[in-house]
């Protein structure tokens, strides 16, 4: 949903997309003017691989277009150069929550009499200053009562959604927002040729901000700032930031902002905000897919171009002064323990950006690193690596480590500054850098692959003011840092002037406890539409027809020596190659395949040892992996096409040649148990693996069926290599992606030698589902919110269903504009994410569910368990929303365009499902004839009435346990008994 972007998470695509640029060192790269057909000036970069078209239009808005033609959709971003930085000290949390509100509409979008409902949204504004301003708490309390009272008044006039609801009817995916200290960026991904009804509703979106629904939406976003307090990576980030930055708006003002601004906000600072920032000469539009430069920019200067320009400064920051020792942090939370170190870094665009890049890299890149070979290979620690942030005033590196059980987090915070003195000392191969810069080029060649990312690192590019032409060189410049430049850099930057934290595993005593201030449900006004709804309904756009693809004949065979199969699609687009053997048969025909599979990690052979083997690898640009799922079993190998021999021959000889390391799998078994431990205290593996396991299959589940840690203790690792080297024996096919296959082909001949007839797979152990209903499965937690999820056994699966279920869930239960997510969210304000949805079985012989869930405080737990109950047996039928909903459903699938790759890997999904043919067709035909009765046929017949368990997590000392007995009866799991990492049964009834 709109949700603030980690910022950690937002930062590592900034490295990965604003630093990790490929380019051709052998060709010039230059900033060049030209003037399109229209007469519009624009940039481009000579031998960009984008194809970048930069236009700045007459009131400064920045326009980014990039044409691929790979399917009929365009990602758009409308990015705001504003985010919480710029929030008024008094005001946290404010960017953030005008980004919600951004989505509730305009003096257009929304209301069905602006007049009447201006004249109330104007006394909930003073209502809330009067709010702000009052001291004494009861009196706030009744003031907030007039604000509830009037703002349902003011629900008479609005329509819930209706942005959402457009958006929608485009066919559009991915409708969202995200905050963070520089920026505020709206997102959508939408059919090519709905971009004028796009451009006219963004336009009159972006023009003007009316706070309408605005306490529902505040509810909300407590629920979002609760999910915040459970998550202790927030608290890691948050402490960190504060140590790094203790005068500066990065440590001081999260983007969320403070609980107590939060219950004290002003509309009229919002509204400031957004006339100052949200100006074009502050904003970017970009847009990345099918479409014609010309045309396309012709267009957004008609609608985008006729905002004003405005005078603009942002304001100074403060400035930090150097870390001189170490500034030690401390938070506490239910999850495991775990230690950050971070070291304050010089802006992006930097000089400084350069060199932690290429030292981040060289200390890991998840092969061949210092961090990567001393400690994660050699299994010294749980687990280690690092990532570097770059943003406009700062950067920061983070190196972050787990312990092991038997160490202590001191013990880890000695280890990676260990690492970080052999960078120091130059302990490194010469070689590094430059396979490092080309692991870099390798990323960013299946980066420029798809819309979403690089139209990312447009927007990265925007907010960081970075000239895409020195992006485009940037991996030349890191190829020109000798290793003593590097080696002289990281003496001089990595000193004592770093912020430890240290995450200890503990009650949180900040925790923050929000009331229910007790909202009375506002109106949705389904049945209504504004008038500009009506007239944006009206405008026709191009059909786009959709394609189908027949998989016989768009996946080509052919066969080795051996006579075994090799499937393959031609890449088209560069020189990168996917290779997969496949075995059909997995962890469900031998537990101890996957343990194997694991295990291969951490040993060498009779030439390399497994350090060797990493550095060998990562020299050619190719990675490999044995991952081994429930049902099927891939040996894997990626890279570029040059290399697929020498690639081939390597993971050849230590599929024949390792060797077993009884050292090595001790210290794995050591592993696994700790990842075990750590795996119980964090709450999204206990609901969605652990009690989603036994809502599904009790007892009897494959989480369950596992081997204990003595059983593990007591194999011979030479068994497990065996098993490894014994999967050559079994039947095998090939698929593989590339530019040429006869020389994949000929590489596998040469190397992949088959002695013998293949063997027939062993039998497959089966797991039952059970019955659903009556039973509640709860866990105790930590946390300030309660989480609940509902599961239902259905029929099994019949392919006629799935084009009723999947119009069900983008009506009912998936999406901004769905029954549940109005209800639950925007009406009652009980979440911050809810949704339902009828799940179709990924094989024909399984069943299907109905799955629901809902995560809210815990003094909302009664009337969330009611309302999401009275849903899923008692579905609204709204006749306007569901003819929305089915020509976004239309849309989607005219949209959808299955190629590369996926052409082979949706085949195989289909296969297990019993279809042999692209589906979509006949899912197609059958939605365009959908009425409303037929959609309340298939939930009358499949959803409602249905036995629930319900699978809760939350802390027990607030648990509502009257509002759970009326869902079943209640059993209390343990989390050692929920995924069997004890004998001893232990259920609490």
């Amino acid at each position: 949903m709109k949700t603030i972007k980690l910022l950690f998470i937002s930062m590592l695509l900034v490295t990965a997309i604003g630093c990790k640029q490929t380019t051709t060192s052998e060709k010039e790269v230059k900033t060049e003017k030209q003037k399109d057909a229209n007469g519009f000036n624009y940039e481009t970069v000579t031998n960009d691989p984008t194809g970048l078209r930069l236009y700045t239009l007459d009131n400064g808005l920045k326009v980014y277009l990039s044409k691929n033609t790979d399917e009929p959709k365009i990602q758009t971003y409308i990015a705001v150069r504003a985010g919480s930085n710029y929030d008024p000290k008094e005001s946290t949390g404010l960017a953030h929550y005008l980004e919600h509100m951004v989505f509730k509409g305009t003096h257009k979008i929304g209301t069905v009499d602006w007049e009447k409902e201006k004249e109330y949204l104007d006394q909930i504004s003073a209502l809330y200053e009067k709010h702000r301003a009052e001291k004494d708490a009861e009196k706030k309390k009744e003031i907030y009562k007039e604000i509830d009272k009037v703002s349902l008044e003011a629900s008479n006039y609005s329509v819930a959604n209706e942005y959402d609801k457009m958006t929608a009817s485009l066919g559009a995916t991915g409708t969202n927002a995200y905050t963070s200290f520089e920026q505020t960026v709206y997102t959508n991904k939408i059919p090519a040729n709905e971009l004028d009804k796009w451009l006219s509703l963004e336009s009159e979106r972006f023009g003007t901000l009316v706070l309408r629904l605005f306490h529902t939406e505040l509810e909300a976003v407590f629920e979002e700032f609760n999910r915040g307090q459970d998550d202790d990576g927030w608290k890691i980030y948050f402490a960190s930031l504060d140590g790094l930055f203790p005068t500066h708006p990065y440590g001081q003002q999260s983007t969320i902002g403070t609980a107590e601004h939060l219950k004290n906000p002003s509309m009229v600072d919002i509204n400031n905000y957004f006339n100052k920032y949200y100006v074009p000469n502050n904003m970017a539009v970009v847009l990345v897919g099918d479409l014609d430069y010309d045309t396309t920019i012709k267009k957004v200067n008609e609608t985008f171009g006729k905002f004003e320009k405005k005078e603009l400064v942002h304001p100074k920051l403060p400035k930090e002064a150097p870390i001189t020792e170490p500034v030690i942090k401390e938070v506490f939370g239910p999850t495991s323990e775990s230690i950050s170190i971070a070291f304050r870094s010089d802006k992006i665009n930097s000089e400084e950006e350069k060199f932690v890049t290429l030292c981040d890299m060289i200390m890991a890149n998840g092969n061949a690193g210092l961090i990567d070979l001393n400690l994660n290979q050699k299994q010294v620690v749980q687990r280690a690596s690092c990532y570097p942030t770059f943003l406009n005033d700062y950067g920061y590196h983070t190196f972050t480590g787990r312990p092991k059980s038997n160490q202590t987090l001191d013990d880890v915070k000695a280890l990676l500054l260990e690492q970080i003195e052999k960078l120091k000392k130059g302990d490194f191969e010469e070689w590094m850098i430059e396979a490092v810069v080309n692991d870099l080029k390798l990323s960013k060649t299946r980066q420029y692959e798809n819309n979403t990312a690089l139209a990312d690192a447009y927007v990265d590019a925007f907010i960081y003011k970075q000239n895409w032409e020195d992006r485009i060189k940037f991996l030349d410049d890191l190829k020109k840092i000798s290793k003593q430049e590097l080696v002289d850099f990281a003496n001089k930057f990595y000193q004592n002037n770093y912020v430890v934290t240290y995450k200890r595993k503990g009650e949180d005593k900040n925790v923050v406890k929000v009331q229910n201030p007790g909202i009375t449900p506002v109106n949705l006004n389904r049945d209504k539409s504004s008038e500009f709804l009506k007239e944006f309904n009206k405008i026709e756009s191009a059909p786009l027809q959709p394609k189908f693809i027949d998989y016989k004949t768009a996946i080509k065979e052919t066969k080795m020596a051996n006579d075994i199969k090799v499937s393959y699609v031609l890449n088209e687009k560069n020189d990168l190659f996917d290779l997969n053997i496949i075995f059909d048969m997995g962890r469900d025909n031998d537990k101890k395949l996957s343990l194997a599979a694991g295990y291969l990690e951490y040993i060498g052979t009779d030439k390399y040892s497994a350090e060797e083997i990493k550095k060998e690898f990562y020299k050619l640009g190719v990675d490999y992996y044995v991952s081994a799922q429930d049902d099927k079993t891939y040996v894997g190998l990626r890279g570029l096409k040059e290399n697929l021999p020498k690639g081939l021959e390597l993971l050849e000889h230590l599929w024949e040649n390792a060797k077993a390391d009884q050292d090595a799998y001790d210290k794995y078994v050591e592993k696994i148990y700790k990842g075990r431990q750590d795996g119980k205290t964090q709450k999204g593996n206990i609901l969605w693996n652990g009690l989603y396991s036994y809502g599904k299959y009790g007892e009897n589940s494959r989480l369950r069926d596992i081997m204990q840690i003595d059983e593990l203790k007591a194999i011979n690792p030479e068994e497990l290599v065996n098993i490894v080297k014994g999967m050559k024996n079994y039947k095998q096919r090939i698929f593989y992606y590339g530019k040429d296959v006869d020389a994949a082909v000929a590489a596998l001949n040469n190397h992949h030698k088959i002695l013998g007839e293949l063997k027939d797979y062993p039998a497959a152990k089966e797991y039952a589902e059970t019955e659903t209903g009556g039973n509640v499965f709860y866990t105790d937690y930590d946390m300030v919110q309660t989480e609940m999820l509902f599961l239902a056994k259905g029929e099994p699966f019949k392919p006629e269903n799935l084009a009723a279920s999947t119009l069900f869930n983008t009506y009912f239960g998936s999406g901004l504009s769905s029954i549940v997510f109005q209800e639950i969210r925007e009406s009652k304000s009980l979440a911050y994410s809810a949704f339902a949805s009828y799940s179709n079985a990924s094989k024909k012989e399984d069943p299907n569910y109905v799955m629901a869930y809902v995560g809210t405080q815990a003094n909302k737990l009664e009337q969330a368990v009611d309302a999401m109950m009275d849903l899923i047996n008692n579905m609204p039928e709204a006749e306007k929303q569901f003819n929305a909903a089915k020509e976004a459903t239309l849309k989607k699938l005219a949209a959808q365009r299955i190629t590369k790759s996926n052409i082979f890997w949706s085949y195989e999904r289909l296969k297990k499902l019993g279809i042999d043919n692209d589906n979509r067709e006949e899912m197609y035909n059958t939605i365009k004839n959908m009425e409303m009765q037929d959609l309340k046929a298939f939930f009358d017949k499949n959803v409602k009435g249905e036995s629930y368990n319900v699978m809760v997590i939350g802390n027990k000392k607030d648990l509502d346990v009257k509002s759970l007995q009326k869902l079943g009866k209640i059993k209390e799991l343990d989390v050692d008994y929920l995924f069997n990492y004890v004998n001893e049964k232990k259920i609490k009834s």
